[in-house]
């Protein structure tokens, strides 16, 4: 019989998973104490449960974590994880700074939207992660106890997996799981309109858009879901929300020499985002192999954040991390092979 993960389960599924089996609801919120709390490897490890009750539950179920099989460290600290899921690798990315400790990870094995800038695009669609492969990542990692921010911009589209997205983002913030801030997370969308007001409804998170380009004509060139999800109809849907307290909208950028760089670029933005509170990120483009793509100088994009912050678009250029490792923005692939 296959068991069960815990952690690919909410509260209330597992009560109602504990029922069927005879079981006190109350136990499954002392399971997730020591799931979540005591970050228990093994059900060997729960003392507050009966045998007789624990041997049920250890029949039925396992807590569902699974360790890294290989890291990679960048020379300014930037780590990468390699996981092996049951349907494939992934990639996960620990950034350190200062006192900031934030895990970018992967809600996909591979990505459908196919940008062609992107290596995990470049890679093919695998298959969705679980939300306990998701939940797993933040559990596994030699940092879990100390990281400060979660970002979803690992290998996937998060809103091309919606549900399970939603259901880690609940373990995630939810007081019986690892009762982190919704503050604390980002959740990055290439621009799939239906899930991000699905997501801005159910959740407090923020919200990053990958934008790349503020012509609809020239961003279908480089992302092909403008095909279907249009950048205009996707900023009418972020105008009819609230971002000028807690929870913070941002754009990521990325700069291609020759392709989005002008100042006729820059324009397009400022008319596009009058109206919204924002941030946008400039990102400089990270070597992907086979592909043609160069990144400015940086005082072009110097040039491109001053002019965009000169009206009133908040504007910054973002570092470039672990790109010696491959663990830069757009670099994630899932083509290692583990023994």
């Amino acid at each position: 019989m296959s068991k069960k993960s815990i952690i690919n389960l909410s509260l209330a599924q597992l009560q109602k998973e504990f029922d069927c089996l005879g079981l006190p609801k109350y136990t499954a919120k002392q399971l997730m104490d020591w799931v979540y709390n005591k970050r228990i490897t093994s059900l060997e490890q729960v003392t507050n449960i009966s045998k007789q009750n624990l041997k049920i539950i250890e029949e039925h179920f396992d807590i569902g974590r699974y360790t890294y099989k290989l890291i990679d460290t960048s020379e300014d600290g930037t780590k990468k994880y390699l996981f092996d899921t049951q349907k494939g690798n992934i990639e996960t990315v620990m950034i350190p700074e200062d006192d900031r400790f934030t895990l970018c990870i992967s809600c996909q094995i591979g990505c459908k939207m196919n940008c062609s800038f992107c290596m995990t695009g470049k890679c093919g669609f695998s298959a969705n992660l679980s939300a306990g492969d998701i939940v797993n990542q933040v559990l596994s990692v030699d940092e879990s106890v100390i990281l400060t921010n979660i970002v979803f911009m690992g290998m996937g589209e998060p809103f091309d997996n919606l549900s399970e997205v939603l259901k880690a983002i609940e373990i995630l913030t939810s007081l019986w799981g690892l009762a982190w801030s919704p503050k604390r997370i980002t959740v990055s969308t290439s621009g799939l309109i239906k899930g991000t007001k699905e997501f801005l409804d159910k959740t407090r998170c923020h919200l990053a858009v990958s934008l790349h380009n503020p012509f609809p004509e020239e961003r279908k060139d480089i992302m092909p879901i403008e095909n279907s999800n249009s950048i205009k109809d996707l900023i009418a849907l972020l105008k009819q929300y609230d971002f000028t307290h807690q929870r913070r909208l941002s754009f990521e950028y990325i700069v291609f020499e020759g392709l989005n760089d002008s100042i006729r670029h820059a324009q397009g933005m400022v008319k596009m985002l009058k109206g919204i509170f924002c941030r946008v990120n400039l990102i400089r483009f990270h070597e992907v192999e086979g592909l043609d793509f160069k990144s400015p100088n940086m005082e072009k994009m110097q040039n491109f954040r001053d002019y965009l912050n000169k009206n009133n678009i908040i504007s910054t250029v973002r570092r470039s991390r672990g790109e010696d490792i491959a663990a830069a923005c757009g670099q994630l692939k899932n083509s290692h092979k583990t023994e």
